[in-house]
């Protein structure tokens, strides 16, 4: 769905246009509590797995099946904000590139990256100090968005690449770089409900940390299978599995928005 009309930071490419977003209060009030009605709708009781079980809860078997819907997808990625730029015409600022001369628009995991963006570009260009701010978008909504000339870019946290670089390296993968927005997730926690188990995906590693913490003290004891137990992921990838993959192994996937937790027990090996 397109909801902005596009607005080129450079004179010389302002061709493409998308029809302007009907309300963006009304669109996003209720933005912040999508995961936990998700949650209370589709996942009302979210129970441990049992112990006693035959196969370890992180086992996968691959069961031929029909890839997610598309509006199954959107409605896991529908409580996750991202933060993009808009003029006083509420309409996205794009940038343009220096070297390919296309158009970008950018929508940044952090608010502060997002303002940090703003003041750069109103220091390149003083009109944008009129009206331009910081405004939170769906990360459905990015991922419906088609228009002709702009490519769409999502921008991590720059603490957690730092993050899931470190990870990768303790389990072995050395690597200086890293592609697209890290995802974080446990062996150790797995919801269960409706005698369906479900993976919670964590855009921080500070927010899995905290869920396998209170899901420690809930069971009234300190779990050591629960330290170093994290595991290091691309979004993009998952979010692609998901739609080709004609197995379950991303089926069972919870998108967990920044700065929320998980309150459940950590399934026991």
């Amino acid at each position: 769905m397109n909801f902005f009309q596009p607005k080129q930071t450079s004179p010389t490419s302002s061709s493409s246009s998308i029809p302007p977003h009907q309300n963006l209060q009304q669109t996003f009030k209720n933005l912040q509590t999508h995961f936990t009605s998700f949650l209370q709708t589709t996942m009302p009781q979210l129970n441990p797995l049992n112990a006693s079980q035959n196969s370890p809860p992180w086992a996968k078997i691959d069961v031929k099946k029909q890839p997610l819907s598309t509006e199954t997808i959107e409605e896991r990625l529908g409580g996750v904000p991202v933060y993009a730029l808009s003029n006083a015409s509420q309409e996205f600022v794009l940038v343009s590139g220096v070297k390919t001369g296309k158009s970008l628009g950018l929508f940044c995991f952090s608010e502060a990256d997002a303002g940090a963006l703003l003041k750069q570009m109103e220091s390149m260009d003083p009109s944008m100090r009129n009206g331009s701010r910081v405004v939170p978008v769906a990360l459905n909504k990015v991922f419906q968005l088609k228009v002709d000339g702009v490519a769409f870019r999502l921008i991590p946290e720059a603490s957690q690449v730092k993050n899931a670089m470190k990870e990768r390296e303790r389990s072995g993968t050395s690597d200086d770089s890293f592609y697209g927005v890290p995802v974080f997730q446990s062996r150790s926690l797995v919801l269960k409900s409706q005698n369906k188990r479900y993976r919670p995906v964590f855009f921080r590693k500070e927010d899995l940390e905290n869920s396998l913490v209170r899901a420690s003290q809930q069971q009234g004891r300190l779990n050591p299978a629960l330290k170093g137990d994290i595991q290091v992921a691309v979004l993009e990838d998952i979010i692609q599995g998901m739609k080709d993959s004609s197995t379950s192994k991303w089926d069972d996937i919870v998108f967990v928005p920044p700065g929320f937790d998980v309150s459940t027990d950590p399934s026991q090996k």
